[in-house]
This record gives structure tokens, sequence and C-alpha cells, in this order.
């Protein structure tokens, strides 16, 4: 009886099927060489909650490290560059741009943040877009863990992508 992943690896290429397993069901970085370069953007975004008296840090720029917002904006950005080293399988790629934007919540004490990533190439750059939401909010529970160690990161989710063999997606 095949396991699961070599089932799935055995599957043909009109279904839904685990690219980075191998005919053996090894673990694999995907070979991308005969795709075609196509403009590729991918959005993605995330929350943290906070207590009230912590948000109030950040709008009032009192935190004692600093701009929270202009640090996490640049955290998210090398997060970004640095994809291909954190996550095993994930090609190094040259992005072309990379946007970071904040909503501050007051009702409900949170901070969203949205990320979109940009590249020409071969391999799509989701993968950068949801490091760089994740390293974003992170910095921001550094900078404010002090004051609040209860903070809660989540709802970290890719909303868009396009570009590439598979087209654009929109999340539900």
């Amino acid at each position: 009886m095949k396991s699961k992943i070599e089932h799935n690896t055995s599957m043909n290429k009109s279904e839904n099927i685990l690219t980075h397993f191998d005919n053996s069901g090894q673990a694999h970085m995907v070979d991308v060489g005969d795709k075609a370069h196509t403009k590729r953007v991918a959005v993605a975004s995330g929350i943290i909650r906070m207590q009230a008296t912590t948000l109030q840090l950040i709008k009032n720029g009192d935190a004692k490290k600093g701009d929270v917002l202009g640090i996490a904006r640049i955290a998210a950005i090398q997060g970004s560059k640095r994809t291909s080293d954190l996550i095993p399988l994930c090609h190094p790629i040259s992005l072309t741009k990379v946007s970071v934007t904040f909503e501050i919540d007051e009702i409900n004490h949170a901070i969203s943040m949205v990320v979109s990533t940009e590249t020409t190439g071969q391999t799509g750059v989701e993968m950068e877009a949801l490091t760089a939401v994740s390293v974003g909010l992170l910095t921001i529970y550094d900078m404010l863990k002090a004051a609040d160690r209860g903070m809660v990161i989540g709802d970290i989710k890719l909303l868009e992508k396009h570009g590439g063999k598979s087209g654009d997606w929109i999340a539900p």
C-alpha cells in the first residue's frame, strides 16, 4: 500500500499534488528552470491584538524601543528578502517590490498588517509575503513585550496571488 505522500506524488499534473516531494516521497526543491519569467504578485495579511494601553504606546510614539510600526515595516521587508533562508524548500528570488501597510483598530485594540510582494521570475512570491507579515508582527511583539506579554498574533493568510502558470487566485 502506498503512503499518502507517495499516492499524492503519483497523481497526474491536472490534479492538486504536493510538488515538493519526488516520486519516491522524498522532499526536494521544485525545478522551475523551464517556467516562463512572468510578473508575479502576492498579498498577505495578519493581525496582532493587544491591551488598549499597549496600542496607545504605539499611537502616541511612547514605546521605549522607538517607532514600532516603522521598525516593523523594515523588519517585514527584510523578512521577505530572507524567506529562502528560513523556509527550506523556497527558491531564492529577486524581489522587485515590497510594500507594507498597517491599519490600527482602536475598538479591538489591534493592528492589521498587509504586505504586497512582487517579482518578475519563474516562481511565485506567496511565501515572501507570508514571511514578511510574520516577521513584521513578531517585531511589533518584540518591541512591546515589556508592556504586554499577552499580545496575540494571528490570522496570517494569503489574500491573493497573480501571475505564473496557475494565474490569479483571490481568497474567498
